[in-house]
């Protein structure tokens, strides 16, 4: 079994099973951690339908998927904050897929696809409860700052520096 990742159109039926699969995860886990119940399923799908990911199309970002022996099983997104700055967005494997790998590599291939957009620097945020996600940054090299943003859910927020294209050579 191996994995590969591609870009992917936000709006791909691939793309929207995994942002409904991510965005259900992580809204019940909110929901039961703060108020005991799961998302209202009406609530779910304004909120899913309302975060499209457009911002994740080119030429200002990307949404890359991964996929588990030619099966869509997570995905990572990057778009440009600024000419120097890519917010990385989106992070997110099948709770069955976990565990083998690919979460650093959609993160790496992230990380490469902000390079090519010209960032120099990449950051994100999350929340206190996805100690999983926090975790996973701090061992592939983020470092914990201040704000970049006013997301009312994030509680963490982290940065990378990226080297250069020429010195991954």
């Amino acid at each position: 079994m191996t994995w590969t990742i591609a870009p992917e159109p936000y709006d791909s039926p691939a793309a929207a099973a995994l942002w409904r699969a991510y965005y259900t995860e992580v809204s019940d886990r909110w929901y039961l951690l703060h108020e005991g119940r799961r998302t209202d399923p009406d609530e779910l799908e304004r909120e899913i339908a309302a975060r499209s990911g457009a911002e994740l199309a080119p030429p200002r970002g990307r949404l890359l998927v991964g996929r588990y022996d030619g099966t869509p099983a997570g995905s990572a997104g990057v778009r440009l904050l600024d000419a120097d700055t890519a917010e990385l967005t989106r992070v997110f494997l099948l709770p069955e897929l976990r565990g083998r790998g690919g979460a650093g590599l959609l993160v790496a291939a992230a990380e490469e696809a902000a390079r090519a957009l010209g960032a120099r620097r990449i950051v994100l945020d999350t929340r206190g409860d996805l100690v999983e996600a926090r975790a996973l940054y701090a061992r592939l090299g983020y470092t914990e700052t201040g704000p970049h943003n006013t997301d009312p859910y994030a509680e963490h927020w982290f940065r990378k520096e990226l080297p250069p294209v020429e010195a991954l050579n």
